[in-house]
């Protein structure tokens, strides 16, 4: 059995969503910045998949600019909100994505803005009275706070957050990679200027993102050198990645309760199972809180042990994959950022378990069984 349980990192793509991207693959090849019949069945189709994904967010389909994934849409909005309005205060977490941490690092290496870290208790849940300190101290800042963290599972009160900076005229950015999807999102509810989000991570293709600006938050486009996506990001579009974009939100939200229901089943068996056959085992973050947290997503903290460095390794040679943190940060040995921002005592080895709809019961056991041979443990 191969078990993959790195859904946070990229689902597998759907093949509702296949279906309907292979005709642009093959027969409705035309560029659509074209004027004849070849471009026009393109551009038919980007506007069509346009108005289907502002239609499931609630919004205008004016607001909605397609991108190459949540990277390039976190560096567009953050960059160019600070240029296009010139601000010089910018508020984030240590807990962030690093397409929002490293740009805003930047920023402020190169003296662009001055960045604050706003407070966060021992589970990761940011702390609002604090934001709202930063703020009532320097108003017309940029805020970036993502509404659920790839990592640990927490989410944000972005509501609320959108709210604290109405008050104090900042603009609110916020990363929706891992909640676009999963969680039924009303833009119209929120007080948010940008938004951003990415199909890999409810089974759709890779490569492709979504950039919402609010109407009245207008910035300059950073990648230039044509006029599509409306002036705001030049190049050719990526027509297949777009509407399957739009065909795996569309089937995400009517699916959307009884995949959460086939997950969170499957989450509280894991941890069940895990707390049965590891004592002291914790649950980082929030994301052992079937109640609140996002539900995808299970970072498992185990005890001491002689093969605690070996663990992921391990589990690799068994055929089950899984992640110690960001898979953005894969390839280097510095670890989860998330988890040394917390404290989290570098002997008690992490995994993070992400779950999709095509998980199984079978392969949760399997699981297990495989993790109490590496420790070499019956399992119970």
């Amino acid at each position: 059995m191969h078990v993959y349980l790195d859904n946070a990192a990229t689902t597998s793509l759907d093949p509702e969503v296949l279906e309907v991207m292979m005709p642009f693959f093959t027969d409705f090849f035309g560029n659509p910045s074209s004027i004849h019949a070849h471009g026009n069945k393109t551009r038919s189709a980007v506007e069509q998949a346009r108005k289907k994904v502002a239609s499931l967010l609630n919004t205008s389909p004016s607001e909605i600019f397609f991108t190459s994934g949540g990277t390039e849409s976190d560096n567009t909005s953050l960059r160019s909100t600070i240029k296009t309005y010139g601000l010089k205060h910018a508020i984030t977490s240590s807990l962030e994505h690093h397409a929002v941490l490293h740009p805003l690092e930047e920023l402020a290496k190169d003296g662009i803005i001055e960045l604050s870290l706003v407070k966060f208790d021992a589970k990761g849940n940011i702390d609002l009275e604090n934001l709202e300190d930063l703020l009532s101290s320097k108003p017309r800042s940029l805020v970036s706070l993502m509404y659920a963290n790839n990592e640990i599972g927490n989410l944000l009160d972005v509501e609320k957050v959108g709210e604290i900076c109405e008050k104090y005229q900042a603009l609110f950015h916020s990363d929706f990679v891992q909640a676009i999807g999963h969680f039924p999102i009303d833009l119209q509810k929120i007080k948010v200027h940008s938004v951003v989000g990415a199909s890999h991570k409810f089974h759709g293709p890779k490569g492709v993102g979504i950039l919402y600006i609010r109407s009245d938050s207008k910035i300059k486009p950073i990648i230039t050198g044509g006029s599509q996506e409306r002036n705001m990001r030049g190049g050719t579009e990526n027509v297949y990645g777009v509407v399957g974009f739009a065909k795996a939100l569309e089937i995400a939200h009517r699916d959307m309760e009884s995949v959460r229901s086939h997950i969170l089943a499957l989450k509280s068996y894991m941890i069940k199972r895990l707390q049965a056959n590891f004592e002291g085992i914790r649950f980082n973050g929030e994301s052992g809180n079937l109640e609140n947290s996002l539900y995808t997503v299970l970072n498992a903290n185990f005890p001491p042990s002689e093969i605690a460095d070996m663990l992921l390794f391990n589990l690799d040679i068994y055929k089950i994959s899984v992640s110690g943190g960001s898979a953005c940060s894969s390839g280097s040995d510095v670890g989860s950022h998330v988890l040394r921002a917390l404290k989290n005592s570098p002997d008690r080895p992490s995994v993070r378990f992400s779950f999709s709809k095509y998980n199984t019961i079978a392969e949760i056991d399997y699981t297990i069984e495989q993790l109490c041979k590496i420790h070499d443990q019956e399992v119970k």
